[in-house]
């Protein structure tokens, strides 16, 4: 199974622990990325996360993440249909561009989702038909477990 995991995903786990719904989407994550270590799924990673990794003025946050970041492989390279199709998705709903540049970038790498921690984000994929599921990566995890248990 691959999945492709947005900027708030690779930020989750240095945000404040201190609210159990951020602590707990932390947790997630890093099971998603461990389940990559071990060969379980594929997390891709893609230009789009890393242009916004580079953004980072804490350089310490920079290598956190991207030290998080380096368990994506394979690299979905950035074309001009990843382009288009974000702009299509802009244009069909309140998306925003770095935003819609995930959603195309996982899309295009054929992920069988894409993960993030922006409820505004996920409500507005819901409305859009799309090649790729948006989920939180809580919702990913028990949905994973659910079909292990079947």
């Amino acid at each position: 199974m691959k999945v492709y995991l947005d900027n708030c995903c690779y930020n989750r786990p240095f945000d404040d622990q201190s609210q159990d719904r951020i602590h707990i989407e932390s947790e997630a994550v890093l099971a998603v990325l461990k389940a990559c270590e071990s060969g379980l799924l594929t997390v891709l990673s893609s230009p789009v996360v890393r242009m916004e990794i580079d953004k980072f003025s804490n350089e310490d946050k920079r290598e956190k993440v991207l030290a998080l970041y380096s368990l994506a492989n394979p690299d979905v390279p950035f074309t001009e249909e990843i382009k288009k199709r974000a702009e299509e998705l802009r244009s069909k709903s309140s998306i925003r561009l770095m935003d819609s540049l995930h959603v195309a970038t996982a899309e295009a790498g054929k992920a069988d989702a894409m993960l993030t921690t922006d409820d505004k984000l996920i409500k507005a994929c819901a409305k859009l038909n799309l090649g790729t599921q948006v989920m939180n990566p809580v919702t990913f995890l028990l949905e994973a477990a659910k079909g292990d248990e079947k």
